[in-house]
Formats: C-alpha cells, structure tokens, sequence
C-alpha cells in the first residue's frame, strides 16, 4: 500500500510538472514581453524588463489601424453571439427529437451526427457552398460555418442529458394539453439550464478563440476578429513582439474571465450528461 502511495504521489507531481511547463510558463512568458520594449522583447528570452512599459504597449495596441481591436472585439461578439444561439435553439431541439423518437430516421440522424465529429472539415467545399449562397465573405456565412462546426457536439452533449429525464414527464405534459411546441419550451427546455450552461461556455469559447475560419471566410482588415488582429504587429520582416504579446493579454480577458465564472458548470454540464443516453 505505502508502495502504491508512493507511486501515486510521484505520477501526480509529474503530472503538475507537465502541467505548469506547458500551461503557465507560456503565459508567463506572454506577461513578461507584454511589459518590454521592442528591443528587449525582440530577445525572446524570460528575463526581466529594465523598464515596464506595459500601459504604453497596450495603447498602442489600441490605437494601431485606427483602433482596429475595437472593430474586431465587436465583430468577434457579434459572431459569438449569433453562433452560440443558432447552436443552442438547433441541437436542443434536434437532440430532444433524436431521444424520444426509436426509428430508423434518428438512427440515421444520430450516425451523421457522429460523423460531423469525426469527419474533418474542408475549406475549399465550404467556400463554394458560401460563395453559391452568396454568403463568401460574410458575416452571416461565417456564422454558419461556426455553428455548423459545433452542431455534432452539442447535439451529443444536450442527447445525453435529455437521457436522465424521464419520459413521463413529457406524457403527464401532454395530458395537461400541452402541444409539442410548449412541452419543449416551456417543460423540456428549462430542465435542460444545466447542460445549456455548458455548451454555451465551451461554444463561446471556441468561437470567440477561432484563428482559421474567419481568415478564410471573413478576409479584409473592416472584418477582422479579435484572433485576427495578431496581425497589426507580425509581418514577414519583422515583429513587434510586445505588442503581439500585450495584444493576446487583451483579447484574452474575456476567456480568462468567463472561464472563472462558469467552471463549475463546464464541468457538471459535461459530468450529467454522461450518466445516461
């Protein structure tokens, strides 16, 4: 027993070893050459600045392209936005027609929806989908496409869960005169806040950190996201690699803040809907 103890304590403090070699020696890093200048940052080294000038380099970072993070901060909300309530009203409902029906019509839905996670995404296809709906280069088309990219997902996340519900509720809701439209909406849907909670997190936070969709989809510097915006300060000759580091500081305040705020129901979300379904 003591032997086993041991090994345990020893697999666990390399498991916290790896952990904070990769996690948060790159983010101290971040920090470090958010605060140098040019010059010093420009050493990539994990020394310490002779002078902070972090304030100074975030306002240049506001200010490059004529407040260009503005523009992708709002750009960036207004995609995640609009993804993550296409990707909750679809799956929610697709996923509580997919549970309560045994036929082979959701055996069929239940296979491509397992294939959309396992099947890999191609650019040139999707462009030329867009490009006939005339939705290249759009917002709209760009929505789409995230919540396309995250349909499989959180329909398998909202089917487990729908799993631990019993299906005499939906049978004691139909007695009472509910039709299928208000069982969902007003019995099934609000029974769903848990999982709701988890996939709108994990999606915002996938949409929100996207790198390669909107630089296929949404090219132009008037509809950059916030990912994009890396760019302003790396170039083929050369980087402004204090600005590029105080840049991700910035657009990485509202990760960093919304996955303090809804760990817990990252985790519970994900940790219900696998008891059953």
């Amino acid at each position: 027993m003591k032997r086993r103890a041991a090994t345990r304590t020893v697999f666990q403090i390399a498991a916290f070893l790896v952990s904070f070699i990769v996690y948060i020696v790159p983010f101290y890093f971040i920090i470090l050459t958010s605060c140098k200048s040019r010059k010093d940052a420009s050493r990539l080294d994990l020394t310490w600045p002779t002078e902070s000038q972090f304030l100074e380099n975030c306002k240049k970072v506001f200010e490059a392209n004529d407040y260009m993070i503005v523009r992708a901060f709002f750009n960036s909300m207004i995609i995640t936005i609009f993804s993550v309530l296409i990707i909750v009203v679809s799956t929610s409902l697709l996923a509580f027609v997919i549970q309560r029906r045994n036929d082979r019509s959701t055996r069929m839905f239940s296979l491509l929806i397992l294939a959309g996670l396992i099947v890999p995404s191609s650019v040139v296809p999707t462009y030329w989908v867009l490009d006939i709906l005339h939705m290249a280069k759009t917002v709209i088309g760009l929505v789409m496409v995230e919540a396309a990219l995250n349909i499989s997902f959180a329909t398998i996340l909202y089917r487990g869960f729908m799993g631990t519900i019993p299906s005499a509720i939906d049978e004691a809701a139909i007695i009472d005169g509910c039709g299928t439209g208000r069982l969902f909406f007003h019995v099934i849907l609000p029974l769903l806040k848990p999982v709701t909670a988890t996939i709108t997190v994990v999606t915002t936070l996938h949409v929100y950190n996207d790198f390669v969709n909107p630089l296929y989809y949404l090219p132009g510097a008037k509809n950059a996201t916030v990912q994009l915006s890396i760019y302003n300060f790396s170039g083929q000759y050369g980087s402004d690699w204090n600005l590029v580091c105080a840049d991700i500081l910035l657009i990485s305040i509202p990760v960093v803040i919304m996955y303090i705020l809804f760990n817990k129901q990252i985790v519970d979300g994900m940790v219900m809907g696998s008891v059953k379904g």
